[in-house]
Formats: structure tokens, sequence, C-alpha cells
């Protein structure tokens, strides 16, 4: 008789998939020499399909997304995840090779807060996120990883993205950096405006919204600019790479929230790392209505003085700061402008960014939601991007949300938080969406132009407002964290917030709050928001009658479409 064969073993139970920095026990496979010890023998590791959580500030950084020849966040990322041991030789330089995803692609000069990518790596041995983060600068932070589908990309599977647009509460004032020739056209009258001659004088519309730097106009130019019916285009300093105030004392406080943040002073040890985040150029001047109420802050450039004066007979005070060969060093920078807020408490004022008479009131923030508003829903927005056609079936987007109802101040400035809640953006969709909406509330455009933006068969030219107050706040993967909840951990940034909020209040906050002290990248911006830069203002004025029966039939052929899809 034949002896009976063994019982079969049981199998092994499958390991649930963890998020942690290591597997207990990583399937030997693949060699990675990250992290090991040389008296000990190479151990073999696995690739792992993962999603790392990170945050950036995107000043001197040409954008998130790979581009030859400069130098972009991801080009820094996928660098620092090969030295770090997660990418091996063959692979390196080669993205592709490792299903690589982003979740979302900013522009030039834009910060995220809670960045999402994919791809296979080498997380093993522990401490992956410490050695990733050791090879990366200061503006650039991984959060942690977490294990996913091996089906997982970050921008497939993203459902929604959460961007936050810091805008300068005096944007929405109609008074405030006014135009050239609005200042002279009220010259006279009982709202006559302030002309601030660091701004306004040279404030024109430029390519790539900024331009080249300009400099502040002497007596002779000051003659030629006021010569009636004569128009004198001068440019603007682009945001660069070069040194800035550090940030000082910065709160957040909303409306209704009460909440209050510290965030770092310049003396914190981090004066160095915000410097690299600003850029040299023009100071602003504030601009009140009311004659005989023009402050300044004297925000000095490198061989330039910092003038406000009114139109007529309005007061001038004047804050003269003396040419130097040299650069200007930090210290410097810093004591020329208390010398200046010195002067303004001697002659009785306060500084125009302490002292605002303008304010973010409900009748304002309830304008300012009802125009955002028209955002929201299913819109072709090729009128708010660049080199996509009316007829792509891409330019069509879903807007969730689009709100302003919390103020934070950083550093003396408000500013009004945009919170846009959306599937997926285009190229500067957002930030033609803030600059038309900044448009109209200053009384630029009418709102309704809204009734045509969206048209198919209208092209208008939309203002594109700076980039710098604007960042990604959340990238959402709702459907996918609801079908997969039983066997793995949720992609989500809740973890980690309390991480990414520190990190928004020592890099990003504080580079927002310097440009607008050193830059007044809105300040400058706004002087060009009027109908001889974007002669599309007054499309309505031109075509109105046509427009809005054109809007009428579009809307309405688009209300019965589902009906005739369904009789089919």
């Amino acid at each position: 008789m034949a002896a009976a064969s063994p019982p079969p073993s049981p199998p092994h139970p499958k390991r649930p998939k963890m998020s942690s920095s290591s597997d207990p026990e990583p399937e030997p496979t693949s060699l990675s020499a990250a992290g090991a010890d040389p008296g000990q023998p190479r151990r073999r590791y696995k690739r792992r399909k993962v999603a790392i959580i990170l945050a950036y500030c995107g000043a001197g950084y040409q954008g998130m997304q790979k581009n030859p020849g400069a130098r972009t966040i991801e080009g820094d990322l996928e660098e620092a995840l090969y030295q770090a041991g997660a990418v091996p030789e063959a692979d390196r330089a080669a993205p592709a090779r490792y299903e690589w995803a982003r979740a979302a692609r900013t522009d030039k000069g834009v910060s995220a807060a809670a960045q999402v990518v994919s791809g296979r790596f080498y997380v093993d041995p522990p401490g992956f996120i410490d050695r990733l983060n050791a090879k990366l600068a200061p503006q650039i932070r991984a959060f942690g990883y977490v294990r996913v589908t091996n089906s997982f990309s970050a921008k497939k599977f993203c459902d929604r993205r959460r961007y936050v647009y810091l805008l300068p509460v005096l944007a929405l004032d109609p008074s405030a950096h006014p135009d050239r020739e609005a200042v002279k056209a009220s010259a006279g009258s009982e709202n006559q405006l302030a002309k601030c001659v660091e701004c306004s004088e040279r404030g024109r519309k430029v390519p790539d919204i900024m331009g080249r730097e300009g400099k502040l106009p002497d007596s002779e130019e000051e003659k030629v600019l006021d010569t009636p019916g004569e128009e004198t285009v001068a440019a603007h300093g682009e945001l660069g790479d070069a040194k800035s105030v550090p940030a000082s004392s910065v709160t957040e406080t909303g409306l209704g929230d009460g909440v209050m943040i510290d965030l770092p002073s310049s003396g914190n040890g981090t004066e160095a790392q915000n410097a690299e985040l600003g850029s040299n150029g023009a100071g602003k001047c504030d601009i009140e209505t009311a004659v005989g109420n023009c402050h300044s802050e004297a925000v000095p450039t490198s061989a330039s003085e910092t003038i406000c004066s009114t139109v007529g007979s309005v007061d001038v005070i004047a804050s003269v700061v003396a040419e130097k060969e040299n650069n200007f060093e930090p210290a410097d920078i810093e004591k020329e402008r208390m010398q200046a807020t010195n002067i303004q408490k001697e002659n009785g004022e306060e500084s125009p960014l302490l002292k605002n008479t303008f304010a973010y009131t409900d009748e304002v923030k309830e304008k300012f939601n009802r125009i955002l508003k028209h955002y929201v829903g299913t819109r072709n927005f090729h009128n708010f991007t660049t080199r996509t056609k009316a007829e792509d079936p891409a330019a069509k987007r879903y807007i969730i949300s689009f709100t302003a109802n919390t103020v934070v101040s950083l550093d003396g400035i408000d500013f009004v938080r945009c919170e846009v809640v959306g599937q997926s953006f285009m190229l500067h969709q957002i930030r033609k969406m803030v600059g038309l909406a900044v448009a109209v509330m200053r009384n630029c455009a009418p709102e309704s132009i809204y009734d045509v933006a969206f048209r198919k068969d209208i092209r208008l030219n939309v203002p594109t407002a700076p980039e710098v107050g604007l960042h990604l706040d959340e990238c959402m993967f709702t459907s996918y964290n609801s079908k997969w909840m039983d066997t793995h951990e949720a992609v989500s940034i809740e973890p980690y917030a309390e991480e990414a909020e520190e990190f928004k209040i020592k890099y990003i906050f504080p580079h927002i709050a310097a440009m607008e002290h050193k830059e007044g990248a809105v300040a400058l911006w706004l002087h060009s928001l009027n109908s001889r830069n974007y002669p599309d203002f007054r499309y309505m004025e031109t075509t109105g009658s046509e427009a809005k029966v054109g809007a009428v039939v579009e809307n309405m052929e688009e209300v019965q479409m589902p009906s005739n899809n369904v009789s089919e």
C-alpha cells in the first residue's frame, strides 16, 4: 500500500498594503543601496507603487512640469529621488519607466501646499522621506507617502483640485492705483484721485504681465508725461531671482473665525531662505480718494526715490532716498523703510500698509462673490487660457465652487482668500478668472461681459493676474479613496495638515507678503486695467444687444441638447 501524502500546508495570509516608511518584510527582488551600512551585506528590495504628498514654494522655478533648460520643481524632485535611492541608475531622467504622474501642473511662480505625485519607487529601507528631503531644497518638502494600487495615477485619479489666490483687498477698490488718464480726468472734481509717481506714471500693459524693469521719472520725464495728448510707455520689473525683505510678523484672520496665526519674523533664522524667495523691483504707493490725503511708503530701489504727490493743490509728501552705487542690503532696506515710517508719523500720517480706508465689508464681499459665481458650472473657458481654441473639447471645464469669504493679514497687508474648486484647470485659467473679476470690481468692465465671455464665437482679451498670490491648496481623490478604503489608506493631505500649514506660514505666505512690499506686484498690474490696453472691456458697449441675444440663443441650444439626445 502506498504511503499517504502529507496534508498541504495552509497558504500564507496576504499582507495588507502599508503606507509607513517601509514594510516589515520586503520581497527580495531588487537591490537598493540607499541608507545601507557599508559593513553589512546589501539587501534586496522591491519597488512599490506609492503616492508622495509634498509642498513647495514656486519662487525661482519655471513651474511644476519638467522643461529642458529650465529649473522646475519636477526636475529637482526627479533628481532627488535618484539621489535618495528611490530610482535606479537605468531609469534616471526617464520618468515614464517608473510610471511618474503628477496631480496638478502649476504655472511659473505658483506654489503648492498639497501636491501629489505617484510612481514605482524603492521606498525601503526605513527613512525614505528623510532621505528624500535631504536631497531637496528647503522650499520643497515631502510630508509622507501612501501605498496605492498598481493602476493608480495621481493625474487620472484626482477628482478635484482646490486653488487659493490671495488678492490684496485694495485691488478691489476702484480708486486704488488708478491709471494716469483716470487721475488727470478726475482733477478738480469732488472725487479727485491721487497719482502715485512710483506706480501709475509708468503703469502700462507689457508682455508677460510685468515686462521689463522701469525707473522713476525725473523732472524732465515728468514734463513729458504730463503733456496732454502724449502717451509714454515705460515697462516694469519682471519677477526675477534676487534678494527680498524678510517677512515680519504675519497674522491670519477670518471673518467670523477669529483665527490668529503668528508667522516667523526676520530674526528666526529664515532670513536667508526668505531672501532667496523674493526679487528686486519697484516699491508701491497707496492711493486715496480724498484730496490732500496722500500716503506714501518709501520702499527703496537700487537708485531711485519714492514720491507720492497729488494733483492740483494737494499737499506733497516726499521721501527721498540717496542713490548708492551698490545694491541695498536687507538691513539697509529695513532701515530706510523705518525712516520713511518715522517721517510719516512726524507729519501725523500712518503707513498706507497699516491704514486703508477701503475695507472688505459685507457689501463688497457680496458683490465679489456674485461676480465669482459666474464661473461656477460647466463653461467654455477658451477666453481664459492660451493656445486652446473654442472648438477644442478641452476648453470645457467644470468649476464646483468659487468663493471669497475670508480676509488674511500678511505683514500688515490685508488679502482676500479667493478659493476655487474644480475638476481640472488649464494654463493661466485661474489667474485670468481672477483678473477679469478684479476688472469688473474696479468698474473697468461691466458685469454683463460674462454674458459673452463663455461663448464659442467670441474671442476676448482677458487680463491675467500676477502669479505670486496663487497656490495649490489640496488635491482630492474622493472616488479612489471610497473604492479602496478597505484595503488601502486614503490619499489625502489630512494626516499632514499641520505640517502643510507650517510650510505655508514659513515659505508661501512670507513670499507673497514680501513681493507686495518690495515689488508691489499687484499694484503695478492694476495700472494696466483700462480700456486702452484691453479694448474688449467695451465689447458690450459696441455690440451689447447683439451679444445678449446670441448668449440667450446659445444657452437655449445647450438646454435643448439633452432632450434631443434622449429622443434619438
